[in-house]
């Protein structure tokens, strides 16, 4: 990693995870594999904030916790890239069994709270199945039918997201993913 931490993906230790690293990473891992329009690629740290901002939107009283954990959602992608979901399917328990590991060793790093009940991590896959209709439909060429059959038509006002779906330089959107962690970090942290 660029912050001279040498992460075994196999064995995680949160000790050897970095926000910078993790930034750095998804903001350079493209969305659909790159197949979206727009002058950058859509990347991992855009949809993070994209689900984060669903979340909210969703469910206006979560935490900042429940947020943090939305907006690391995908954090283990910066080390394992981002699969389309047929080809996880494919690759099967082996896949799932590394991006479980390295997503507790990140929760471990950062205190996102527990999950016992489940309830957070059905919201969080609720609002990624949303952020992926909406990048499908602005993004990746899908007509709203074709996104409908697939991820089903959003349940939820998403006009006020729409202004998260235009793709940006990694370095913008390693910042943009780096100051909204910040703010949620803060917000976790006991006083």
């Amino acid at each position: 990693m660029l912050s001279g931490r040498r992460l075994n993906i196999l064995d995680p230790s949160p000790l050897d995870i970095e926000i910078g690293d993790i930034a750095h990473g998804l903001a350079r891992v493209a969305r659909w594999n790159g197949q979206t329009s727009g002058h950058h690629a859509y990347s991992v740290a855009q949809h993070s904030l994209l689900v984060e901002a669903i979340v909210g939107v969703m469910d206006p009283a979560r935490s900042a916790g429940d947020r943090l954990a939305a907006l690391l959602h995908d954090a283990p992608e910066y080390v394992v890239g981002d699969l389309i979901s047929p080809f996880k399917a494919a690759i099967g328990e082996a896949y799932r069994t590394v991006e479980a590991r390295l997503e507790a060793a990140i929760h471990l790093r950062f205190s996102v709270p527990a999950d016992p009940s489940g309830k957070r991590t059905g919201l969080i896959k609720s609002a990624d199945t949303v952020a992926a209709y909406l990048e499908a439909t602005a993004l990746a060429g899908f007509t709203p039918s074709e996104a409908d059959a697939i991820f089903g038509a959003p349940r939820v006002d998403t006009a006020p997201l729409l202004g998260e779906l235009a793709p940006c330089s990694t370095e913008e959107a390693q910042q943009r993913f780096l100051s909204r962690f910040a703010a949620l970090d803060e917000a976790i942290r006991p006083a």
